[in-house]
């Protein structure tokens, strides 16, 4: 005969103090354990993280990186999400507006939120519609020419843009990316007359620069393979600070051009509201993903530093870059529609 109610629970083992106090809970709450308990056990199924530039780019590169790591650490699968558009602005909104609960996530070069309220007239404020988590790294930019250009160093650069003023064009991965601030500062810095060409991501204009159908870029670290091969120009590093990938290329400084520097730096946001839990323990897995051996090889490989900077100077740093490039931008009054 089959059993009754009463006499299965008199089969099974007593429960503990603890099992109870848990099962009672549950049962006042409707049997459904609030959102908030069930943050230790995040993630249980995939994390999105959503790019703003195209597949082959700088920032492309460093976040399928970290997905890679990040998914061996939190044991679910971490895919990236290309959604490429308005310098960031596109990727931005999307994450804005994802639900709170720690499986969409941001990465992005820092102006995203330093330079992009400034360049465009709609554009989200990551200030109030994104957290930031931390910073992943920065890397140099480098001062890249096409093989065809008649000059055979950083020396001969500035008598040649100033000897043609308007006749040289630096191509860019679009309209208020940092390769085009970049073009801004040297332009102001150095007095020249350059245009400017954007492109839809890093790789394209690199591509035409190789192909002798622009003439300079500046670089963010995908060109390096072919800086080796000899397929395109390595002028100079747009900086001060000597580049530990290539150490015998000149500096600004060595080319005498000053408040010009401008390094790349890329961190990963969070939609508003996020629960401290999921992010503290976020920021724990990518500090040890960037300490990885494995991890630092593959940002290296792409000219980037593994630099992780945790919330309060992650922060910091936004601030002060809001600073720089907000009067930038203010002066040279480039402005995206």
């Amino acid at each position: 005969a089959p059993f009754k109610p009463m006499e299965i629970l008199m089969t099974q083992k007593p429960l503990s103090r603890r099992a109870l106090a848990i099962s009672a809970a549950a049962l006042l709450a409707g049997t459904v354990l609030p959102a908030s308990s069930q943050t230790g056990t995040w993630p249980t199924r995939p994390v999105r993280i959503v790019v703003g530039f195209a597949p082959g780019g700088g920032t492309d590169v460093i976040a399928r990186a970290v997905a890679q790591s990040l998914s061996e650490l939190l044991g679910q699968p971490v895919v990236v999400d290309n959604k490429p558009g308005a310098s960031g602005n596109v990727s931005a909104s999307e994450v804005s507006r994802a639900a709170p609960d720690g499986y969409t996530f941001l990465v992005a070069p820092t102006t995203v939120e330093t330079a992009n309220p400034s360049l465009f007239k709609s554009s989200v404020l990551p200030a109030r519609d994104l957290s930031p988590v931390m910073a992943l790294g920065r890397m140099q930019m480098y001062l890249l020419a096409r093989p065809t250009l008649d000059i055979k160093d950083a020396k001969q650069l500035l008598p040649l843009l100033k000897s043609q003023p308007g006749k040289f064009n630096f191509a860019s991965s679009g309209t208020g990316t940092p390769p085009h601030l970049a073009i801004e500062l040297f332009k102001q810095s150095t007095g020249t007359d350059i245009i400017h060409v954007p492109y839809r991501g890093s790789a394209p204009a690199l591509q035409d620069v190789m192909a002798n159908q622009a003439d300079f870029v500046f670089d963010v670290g995908i060109g390096f393979p072919h800086i080796r091969a000899g397929k395109v120009k390595l002028l100079a590093v747009a900086g001060d600070r000597k580049s530990p990938f290539f150490p015998d290329a000149p500096t600004y400084a060595d080319m005498g051009i000053k408040n010009a520097s401008m390094d790349v730096w890329f961190g990963m946001w969070a939609p508003n509201k996020m629960p401290p839990e999921i992010t503290a323990r976020l920021a724990r897995e990518l500090t040890k993903a960037l300490a990885a051996p494995s991890l630092k090889q593959r940002f290296g490989d792409q000219g980037v530093e593994a630099t992780p900077l945790d919330t309060p100077a992650f922060r910091k740093l936004l601030a002060e870059e809001g600073k720089t490039l907000s009067t930038l931008i203010k002066e040279q009054k480039i402005v995206v529609e």
